[in-house]
């Protein structure tokens, strides 16, 4: 019987713990993610399209790439635009690295697909970079399209 009773007590501990989950990170996401309402996704504010950087070149406006892949990706193929940033995501919340990041111009956040840029976009905006952007669609949708539309933007 007492050992019945042990692995009852066990299993409640253990069924419980597997319930519980961080209070405050909870209240903290909530305050991030309450802002994302439907309205205000629907105008896609933290997004930067290849379309975007392209303007921007063409109007010479300042801007950062800042480039969160893996260090194998990057070595791959990387930005080379002036300016840009290589900081791996996993490496990005340091604080050597945020202070690297500008304040006063746009912060393109870009991954493979988009997907990694805007978890990070999301994050750097909750700690106050609020000129940070997701390179929508990665590096894989800009190779596509930089082709069809750079000679439009981009005068040598």
């Amino acid at each position: 019987m007492r050992k019945i009773a042990l692995i009852f007590l066990a299993t409640i501990i253990l069924t419980t713990s597997a319930f519980a989950y961080d209070t405050e990170m909870a209240k903290k996401f909530d305050t991030m993610f309450s802002q994302m309402t439907p309205e205000v996704l629907t105008m896609r504010p933290c997004q930067i399209t290849t379309k975007d950087i392209l303007e921007m070149i063409k109007k010479k406006e300042e801007f950062v790439i800042l480039d969160i892949r893996t260090p194998a990706e990057q070595k791959l193929i990387a930005p080379v635009w002036k300016g840009s940033l290589l900081i791996p995501m996993h490496e990005l919340f340091k604080p050597e690295n945020l202070k690297k990041l500008p304040r006063d111009k746009k912060i393109a956040v870009l991954c493979h697909t988009g997907d990694r840029a805007a978890a990070a976009t999301i994050a750097l905006r909750a700690i106050g970079f609020n000129n940070a952007f997701q390179f929508k669609g990665g590096i894989a949708e800009f190779a596509k399209e930089v082709g069809r539309l750079a000679t439009e933007y981009v005068k040598e």
